[in-house]
């Protein structure tokens, strides 16, 4: 088929009108399978296609970008940096709309390729370009592009601002379509996961009309097309930036998010609860949230009651959300923050113990796995250590290999014993016996089976 291929390629240059064997070579191109076609055009050149682009004869461009497209998406991304830079180049600036959008595709996907995003960026001549013919042609398909260039270095950001395509984006913050307005709070989000992206947004003053639209979002009814995306960008820019900074300056956020944790609407306890999670993932974010005293408590308590008896959803993102608020790492692991953690987890329930185990017996996967992963996290500190040696049958629960069969179960119950393994405190919390047995459970693996388990399954089949 390279053969055909490269034969078709010598007719094509040896004609005047080549719309005729142009149809050819497109039949042969859809003909082969993508993955095929790879090692068919690895090694051919197709500068007589690109160069057949220069025409009026709207047919034979059209034939031609149907071609490219093809022969494009079969390469990787580093070969149409290396190979095609020109040419993609040349395209940009083409009359026709047909190839400057097979262009900024084909640009596109190199620069989400990190191998080959460096050929792109690094040329001022293209990213200028880009820029200008997105602006020049208003492609709504092109404007996550635009995002993408802007994040990548405060060059590529200078490119973009001048070319009045990233105010027209933040002009669409408090535009009147909620639809629009919910894109651009995404597109937002991923500029301001860069710290040259943050700075900018900072200038425009863009954090204090996210903060302002949030305040507002109890008299707009449609406000829960965009809340959401609000307080995702806030929680995004604490966990970059500081929580403290963040909650401290911007007190909306923090306020609205342990008001749609007590809200009743689904969408926006979920939302709620990642963001406190998020939050309270770092040890900022833990002293942030332990200051507001009463309030975060209320919210303690609703994140147990959902974990306990809500939809399986948000019992999942309840008890995604109260491991994060739980977790110290080693070094952090100071006389206050396990006074902290030990007081929230203490918060959760009268029993929390029996409660996270109740949850961890129940027959659905992700709540055993949710529940082994808090215990996960109390495994690693020694009041919780002490907990679970205080717990009875706790330690049983813990070697036994016949709770949660699926590769998840098994993988979050290696994880709990890989955490109490790891802790300095453990072998004399927990005593030897239970240590060593432990150690043997590490040891044989996450999926260990023993021989008589082995002999009791195959007789029972």
């Amino acid at each position: 088929m390279a053969a055909s291929i490269e034969s078709l390629l010598q007719e094509i240059s040896g004609v005047e009108d080549p719309i005729e064997e142009l149809q050819s070579l497109k039949t042969a191109l859809l003909s082969i399978p993508i993955s095929a076609l790879r090692d068919s055009v690895s090694g051919q050149r197709f500068n007589v296609i690109f160069s057949l682009l220069n025409s009026n004869q709207r047919e034979q461009v059209e034939l031609c970008v149907d071609i490219l497209e093809r022969i494009l998406m079969a390469l990787s991304p580093v070969s149409l940096a290396q190979n095609y830079r020109v040419e993609l180049q040349g395209g940009l600036t083409h009359p026709n709309e047909m190839v400057k959008i097979l262009a900024l595709t084909q640009i596109g996907r190199i620069v989400e390729h990190p191998d080959a995003a460096t050929e792109i960026l690094n040329n001022s001549d293209i990213l200028r370009a880009v820029i200008h013919c997105i602006r020049e042609e208003k492609m709504a398909v092109a404007k996550q592009l635009v995002v993408e260039i802007s994040s990548v270095s405060p060059i590529s950001l200078g490119y973009c601002a001048n070319s009045s395509l990233i105010s027209q984006l933040i002009g669409e913050l408090t535009g009147d379509d909620v639809l629009i307005r919910a894109t651009a709070i995404e597109m937002v989000t991923t500029l301001a996961q860069s710290q040259h992206g943050r700075q900018y947004l900072a200038q425009q003053g863009i954090m204090d009309k996210i903060s302002n639209m949030i305040r507002g979002a109890e008299t707009d009814p449609f406000s829960s097309l965009y809340l959401p995306g609000l307080v995702k960008f806030f929680g995004n820019l604490a966990i970059m930036d500081s929580p403290q900074q963040v909650c401290e300056t911007y007190p909306a956020f923090q306020n609205k998010v342990f008001e749609m944790a007590l809200d009743p609407d689904p969408a926006m306890i979920g939302v709620a609860l990642d963001t406190l999670g998020l939050l309270g993932s770092t040890v900022e974010g833990k002293q942030v949230l332990q200051k507001t005293g009463e309030k975060f408590k209320a919210v303690l308590l609703r994140m147990s009651h959902l974990a306990s008896s809500g939809a399986t959803e948000l019992r999942v993102r309840s008890l995604d959300a109260i491991s994060q608020l739980l977790t110290l790492q080693p070094e952090q692991q100071t006389e206050d923050l396990l006074a902290l953690t030990e007081s929230w987890f203490q918060l959760l329930s009268k029993q929390p113990m029996d409660m996270i185990c109740n949850i961890s017996t129940q027959p659905f996967p992700e709540l055993h796995c949710g529940a082994l992963r808090i215990f996960t996290a109390i495994a690693a500190q020694p009041w919780g250590q002490k907990l679970m040696i205080s717990t009875p049958s706790f330690m049983e629960f813990i070697l036994d290999r016949s709770t949660g069969q699926t590769k998840e179960a098994k993988d979050a119950k290696f994880e709990l014993v890989g955490s109490l393994v790891c802790s300095s405190t453990a072998a004399e919390i927990l005593g030897s016996q239970h240590y060593i047995r432990l150690k043997a459970y590490i040891r044989e693996g996450p999926y260990y089976v023993s021989a008589v388990a082995a002999v009791s399954t195959e007789g029972a089949d």
